[in-house]
């Protein structure tokens, strides 16, 4: 009847899905993880790696000054009454525990990392002006031992064929770390290219699932219980139509198992869901291979939809602005395509110093239409179909901002995040020298003298955060509330406990490592 027999089923292959293998092996139960792909770390190799784990004893390692009480405070002031207080609760206090407990293995140790709150503009407390994000140490590729090509490629090197530097950083040295810790137990069997392919339910309960590994259908028991780490459904084109993403599969930066398997699983046994038309939004810069780069830092310049005038503060945190660029505004102009302007100071390349997909020569993107250029303004404004007259104003206006200091309109440059953007995060890349920056306002350059360029910036996403409603141990619910017994959903595979919000850097690997903790440890009976 079973093609393999375990204690517990982790689908998935990202920063979740590995934390939950590692803690149920460790607990001492047999562990299955499948990915569906040939290659494990999914959208967290896509990442920076920083993972927002709030009061952790690497914070305190650092001397930050901050609590566990001031970050919940800080949660539940930012999403409000849109998702259970409970989940709300559990997602910040599970932080230090799956530090503490990750830390178990030799090959695991987190540091904190500076990158502030999202949210700086209700205060600092309870937002954090340094930020509550921790990384893992680099990992030489030569300790990732049997997990050698195995892993999934940084976003620029798997799409854009960008040459990967050693040792791994970011998000691909903590699925590294976290296959070599889940290997070091013992206990644990990892497989790719095995896709789930539905779940096995008797009397009422989950006890296993249906894969399909290199042709062959496959019956895999689960005694204790199928952890669904799967990621959500942004590749899937017809699922984000289905439940009205904005956005489209192409301009995700989210890693091709996106599929939203899992999830459509879920539901197909009678999983309740939740948030499935919600993205990580983001501005992302339209690449001639129909993708987008997720636009991590603004510079410079402005973006204008097609009234041409500006609509968000272009600096302020991306998923805020993506969030802007899908509304559009009250008139009915969209913000979808907008476009990023800026002048000669900067010539003719982005004004940015951290883009998720390498920056092309000018002359790439114009032929394309992506991007455009003219010695005046007016001619700009042709150039990307927008009123000319109002292009003018609109640059006056900001060019008024940036000799004053003050943005009126979208206080751009009033946060520690803001400020962090325009100033601290050109040092850690060793750009600080090359860098422009605003006086008396860093994130304040004015736009002044031609040629004048501009950039098209499309609707991205990180990933969708739609998914499976779960209570605070990560257990599937029913529509009725109730417990499917032998489910558990984390990472985007679950609805987001941050709701509709994106509270700080880290958030989505943050909640999907918890509650893949919380998951196993519910399958151990322990807490």
């Amino acid at each position: 009847m079973w093609d393999g027999e375990y204690d517990a089923i982790v689908v998935g292959g990202g920063a979740g899905a590995l934390t939950g293998a590692f803690v149920a092996a460790s607990e001492g139960l047999s562990t299955l993880l499948v990915e569906s792909t040939d290659k494990f770390g999914g959208t967290t190799c896509y990442s920076g790696g920083a993972v927002w784990l709030p009061g952790s004893v690497a914070a305190e390692r650092a001397g930050l000054d901050d609590s566990n009480d001031m970050a919940l405070d800080y949660v539940r002031r930012v999403v409000g009454d849109r998702t259970p207080a409970a989940l709300q609760t559990a997602f910040v206090r599970g932080g230090p525990k799956v530090v503490a407990y990750l830390e178990r293995s030799p090959h695991i140790r987190f540091s904190w990392f500076a990158f502030p709150d999202y949210f700086g503009d209700i205060g600092c407390p309870p937002a954090h002006p340094r930020g509550r994000d921790v990384l893992v140490d680099p990992l030489p590729m030569a300790d990732l031992g049997p997990f050698e090509g195995k892993l999934r490629l940084s976003m620029a090197a798997d799409i854009a064929g960008r040459e990967e530097p050693d040792p791994l950083g970011g998000g691909r040295a903590l699925v590294g770390r976290l296959l070599l810790a889940v290997a070091g137990t013992g206990r644990a069997e990892l497989r790719t290219e095995t896709e789930m392919d539905a779940l096995i339910v008797e009397d009422s309960r989950v006890i296993g699932i249906e894969a399909v590994s290199g042709g062959r259908r496959l019956r895999l028991r689960a005694r204790r219980g199928v952890l669904l780490a799967a990621g959500g459904f942004e590749r899937n084109q017809a699922m984000r139509d289905e439940h009205g993403v904005a956005g489209s599969a192409s301009w995700s930066a989210g890693a091709p198992g996106g599929t939203g398997k899992a999830i459509r699983a879920g539901l197909a046994i009678g999983a309740a869901s939740d948030l499935l038309s919600e993205c990580w939004f983001m501005p992302g810069l339209v690449q001639p291979n129909g993708r987008t780069g997720f636009i991590a830092a603004v510079n410079g310049g402005i973006i204008v939809n097609g009234a041409g005038e500006r609509f968000g503060n272009e600096t302020g945190p991306y998923d805020r602005f993506g969030r802007r660029m899908r509304a559009g505004d009250a008139t009915g102009v969209s913000h979808v395509p907008a476009w990023w302007i800026w002048d000669a100071r900067f010539g003719p390349t982005l004004p940015s110093v951290y883009n998720s997909m390498p920056i092309l020569d000018f002359e790439t993107y114009e032929a394309a239409g992506l991007w455009k250029r003219s010695d005046t303004l007016a001619g700009l404004a042709g150039e990307i179909g927008v009123p000319a007259d109002a292009l003018a104003a609109t640059v006056t206006r900001f060019n008024h901002f940036a000799e004053t200091g003050i943005d009126a309109d979208f206080h751009r440059g009033e946060t520690p995040y803001d400020i962090y953007i325009a100033t601290e995060l050109p040092e850690m890349f060793g750009l600080a020298a090359t860098t422009q920056v605003g006086s008396p306002n860093p994130c304040l350059i004015p736009i002044t003298d031609g040629p004048f360029y501009a950039a098209q910036v499309g609707l991205g996403d990180l990933g969708t955060k739609g998914g499976l409603r779960t209570d605070a141990d990560a257990r599937v619910l029913r529509a009725d509330g109730s417990i499917i017994p032998g489910l558990y959903a984390a990472g985007d595979t679950m609805a987001a406990p941050s709701g509709e919000a994106y509270p700080a850097p880290g958030t989505p690997i943050g909640t999907s490592m918890v509650f893949s903790y919380y998951a196993a440890m519910d399958m151990t009976g322990g807490k």
